[in-house]
């Protein structure tokens, strides 16, 4: 057994400071933590509890957009009367993830924070440049079906980034606000997951010491409507093997807006941008979907086992896209 530290912070600089000088973790709901934390894989010399600190609102902000503390659960944030009405993407993908003990536990940034579940880097004995770098990737040859990427993947690491939530998020439009030893700053939603490249132990753009304090999403784009589509071996406390968010708003049967993320297929939330571009001046017909759908894995690399990958991600994009113009 490791021993490790134990600290409960009051405020934000509180746990800032305490965090800092050793290699430390914040702790909220631990879905994650503490399962690395049993298998040996994370070994934090000191845990710093933050579920004191006043990060529990959710409130509307003069220009329209929505500002979320880090500590709200993901329950809450599913059922929040703001969210259901004018980000129903975010609640549908919210409680498509997990199940219920676990949404009542997660908070809204430990989820972005969360690891990958490729059972490579959790056995911490295989190969695995995220948990050891230089080690290699034992999943490139290895077992690579479920929890695999096929966009956004490294010669270096192929995990796929697990989080329903941060899907739907990358395709409303975030900005997630974090505090630190420099002071506040505000760090784009898109720029903060990092792909594998070279360096796949960095996955973050979260400096030394840094605490997420709040996600804002974008303000809702008007007249749009949106939906979250997650495809997984089972229909209970799964996995996506491909999902898709999608907001789209039409006028007079023609597409003006379009914002298209994916899940399970990417090393981090994927923005299909590309696919988004195509669709705008569109009729919102089949024949525009798919070709988004094929746009958006243009780019896609396959590997032994999931392969399968490609056409089924396709399929939930054009599935996303039909339900929410129909």
């Amino acid at each position: 057994m490791r021993n490790f530290a134990y600290q409960r912070a009051d405020s934000v600089d509180a746990a800032v400071a305490a965090h800092s000088g050793q290699s430390s973790s914040f702790v909220a709901g631990g879905t994650t933590l503490l399962d690395l934390v049993k298998l040996d894989v994370m070994q934090p010399e000191r845990i710093v509890d933050v579920r004191s600190l006043p990060l529990y609102d959710v409130e509307r902000l003069d220009d329209g957009r929505l500002k979320i503390g880090a500590m709200v659960t993901n329950t809450d944030l599913a059922h929040h009367p703001i969210v259901t009405e004018n980000y129903r993407v975010l609640s549908e993908a919210l409680l498509a993830g997990a199940s219920t003990s676990l949404r009542n536990k997660a908070t809204t940034g430990g989820n972005v924070m969360q690891r990958v579940r490729c059972p490579y880097f959790r056995d911490g004995v295989s190969a695995c440049n995220k948990r050891e770098p230089g080690s290699g990737c034992a999943a490139i040859g290895g077992l690579n079906r479920s929890v695999h990427a096929v966009l956004g993947t490294s010669d270096q690491c192929i995990a796929s980034h697990p989080s329903d939530m941060c899907v739907a998020m990358a395709a409303i439009g975030a900005t997630v606000l974090v505090s630190g030893p420099n002071g506040e700053r505000e760090i784009d939603f898109l720029d903060f997951h990092l792909l594998p490249g070279d360096s796949p132990d960095k996955e973050h753009a979260l400096e030394a010491d840094e605490l997420i304090t709040h996600v804002v999403l974008d303000a809702p784009i008007e007249g749009n409507r949106s939906h979250y589509l997650k495809l997984r071996d089972r229909a209970s406390y799964q996995f996506a093997l491909a999902s898709s968010g999608v907001v789209i708003a039409t006028e007079g049967g023609t597409i003006r807006d379009a914002r298209i993320a994916l899940g399970g297929v990417g090393t981090k939330p994927w923005r299909a941008q590309r696919a988004e571009r195509s669709l705008i001046g569109k009729s919102a017909e089949q024949a525009s979907f798919q070709q988004a759908a094929e746009l958006a894995f243009e780019d896609a690399k396959a590997y032994e086992h999931n392969a399968f990958k490609i056409p089924l991600g396709q399929q939930a994009i054009v599935r996303s896209l039909t339900t929410v113009t129909a």
